[in-house]
């Protein structure tokens, strides 16, 4: 077992600096739990697990089941590993409030948020063999999908708030696909494609346990151990575990915009903050840089005694010279020059690391940093994350600079409204795009009325763009629109938007949404359907189907309802 992932996420927490500050006597002193001096470990029957499961079973939309498979996690993490469960315990008190608040806004079940503990134990900088990264363990491709960028600098597969809003919206997806969370969990560790061929391999059995030997090794454990995570953590009191400290709370963090290059260097120094806890609350800036400008601004998190340093002193941050020696000239010139967006790439026969690196203009270092690589060894076939063409406003002699920045920093506006009132009318145009006469290669938009049963994903797919860039085109904080919206989408002439279809995907071809000439016959739900039994009969994809019948909410189909299929 000492190969199975989850134990090698758990081993990971054994490195997280931000715990070397937090020995006793504060180790064990957060709220509501009480301090156990007796030191033997307690063992419980197969009945009493049994029992307590079955009520978690009653509180939960989830299938909490217990069986011998479940025990051995439990043992994992309650007997082998408990001294890690402890920091995941302390982990907890930092993500788990985060967790729930998304959680929430998507309406989905809060025990979710377990599921992260078996992806990452909650380790913020968690990064599979098979190159998943962060909370949530995206793959690159994946991660594109629902709006998270990797570049030179930034990887915002390990920004906390950006992946677990990606995460929720991956979830609600493959839920709406199976109509069943121990499903909808499978597909999340294993891929869609690996579901939907365990389910034909069993006959059409749309459960877990029907499909078990049917799945990928991996996937086999990945439900029990989502159990046992769940029960020990809701019974962490009874098996005398008590959380680490690991001396942050999630209402202990705020926001502050970034608005000028900066390092984790002078932030540091200047400030007085540990360094280990600016990379801790900032783990999606790889090199300790965050690559800012007055139009590209980033979020930096900061525990709140310190805001008010940063606001007072920001200007002078920007230009404070560290004890190495990192004047602001060099480090404009450094990102100006280096900041690069990545893209994957399949290794073909013959080729080495070395001429990898340098077909896309890096080196050696830079190929092993941006994915994780310790040897120099690579094979054919294998996926490699590598520079795409330097960002050309970046390269094009413009210096980064900071003018105009306000007196005092703006806070994360996240939860505030748009400025901009959308347009509700229902008449608005949608078919003639607008051109912009600018000399530049011509970005040509069109208005979208948002319908009954559309959201953003729903539309990045129709439009063939990110949710991000949705978001970004309407100026919308949030995944939140309304019917009768009018959203602007966009495209740029020679440079069509195309969405990175994630690794995980059934590998079939979206058709036009709302082709002129679209033939289609109808298809009457029977007893047990669900959307992905309908799309694999008539050879579409569930996103085809959900958009064709404007669903929303796969929950709600009803034996006798009729739904659009097209020819």
């Amino acid at each position: 077992m000492e190969d199975d992932p989850v134990v090698s996420m758990l081993d990971s927490l054994a490195t997280i600096k931000i715990f070397e500050d937090a020995a006793n006597p504060n180790a064990n002193n957060l709220p509501h739990y009480s301090d156990f001096s007796d030191p033997e470990v307690p063992f419980f029957t197969d009945s009493v697990y049994r029992e307590r499961i079955a009520q978690m079973n009653d509180q939960s939309p989830f299938e909490y089941i217990y069986n011998i498979e479940v025990r051995k996690f439990i043992e994992l993490y309650a007997v082998r590993k408990r001294k890690l469960t402890a920091r995941i315990l302390g982990l907890a008190q930092i993500y788990f409030p985060l967790f729930e608040e998304q959680l929430d806004k998507f309406n989905m079940p809060l025990e979710l948020k377990y599921l992260a503990v078996i992806e990452s134990a909650l380790n913020p900088t968690a990064n599979s063999k098979a190159g998943a990264k962060g909370l949530w363990q995206f793959m690159y491709g994946t991660g594109r999908v629902y709006g998270l960028k990797v570049s030179s600098y930034v990887d915002d597969r390990y920004d906390p708030y950006k992946a677990t809003i990606a995460a929720c919206q991956h979830l609600q997806d493959l839920y709406d696909i199976y109509g069943n969370w121990s499903l909808a969990l499978a597909a999340y560790n294993s891929g869609a494609g690996n579901v939907n061929k365990a389910i034909r391999r069993s006959g059409g059995l749309k459960n877990f346990w029907a499909i078990h030997n049917y799945l990928p090794r991996e996937t086999r454990s990945y439900v029990p151990a989502f159990i046992a995570a769940s029960y020990v953590l809701n019974y962490s009191k009874e098996h005398k575990i008590n959380p680490v400290n690991p001396g942050i709370l999630y209402y202990e963090v705020d926001t502050v915009t970034v608005r000028s290059p900066l390092t984790f260097a002078q932030i540091a120094e200047m400030l007085n903050i540990p360094m280990e806890e600016v990379e801790f609350l900032n783990p999606s800036f790889k090199q300790g840089v965050i690559p800012a400008s007055s139009d590209n601004t980033y979020k930096l998190r900061l525990r709140k005694k310190y805001i008010g340093d940063f606001i007072n002193n920001e200007y002078a941050l920007y230009s404070y010279r560290t004890k190495k020696g990192l004047e602001r000239d060099s480090l404009l010139d450094m990102v100006n020059n280096s900041y690069r967006e990545t893209q994957l790439y399949t290794v073909k026969s013959g080729e080495t690391m070395g001429s990898v690196a340098k077909k896309f203009n890096m080196t050696v270092g830079d190929l092993k940093s941006l994915n994780s690589l310790r040897k120099n060894y690579i094979k054919p076939k294998q996926k490699l994350l590598v520079f795409s063409k330097p960002n050309k406003e970046k390269n094009s002699g413009k210096s980064i600079s900071s003018t105009n920045i306000p007196a005092s920093n703006i806070k994360d506006t996240a939860n505030k409204p748009s400025a901009s009132v959308p347009d509700v009318s229902q008449n608005a145009p949608t078919s003639k795009p607008v051109v912009k006469n600018t000399g530049k290669p011509e970005n040509r938009y069109s208005f979208h009325v948002v319908k009954r049963g559309e959201s953003l994903g729903i539309l990045a797919q129709k439009y063939h763009c990110t949710i991000d860039q949705l978001q970004k085109w309407n100026n919308l904080t949030n995944n939140n629109i309304v019917i009768g919206q009018k959203l602007k989408v966009i495209t740029v002439e020679g440079e069509p938007m195309t969405m990175v279809k994630p690794e995980s995907g059934t590998g079939k071809t979206n058709k036009p949404a709302n082709a002129g000439n679209q033939k289609f016959t109808y298809y009457t739900i029977q007893s047990g359907d669900n959307l992905w039994d309908i799309a694999d009969k008539f050879d579409i994809t569930v996103s085809q189907l959900k958009n064709f019948n404007n669903i929303k909410n796969a929950s709600r189909l009803k034996p006798g309802q009729k739904l659009k299929i097209p020819r």
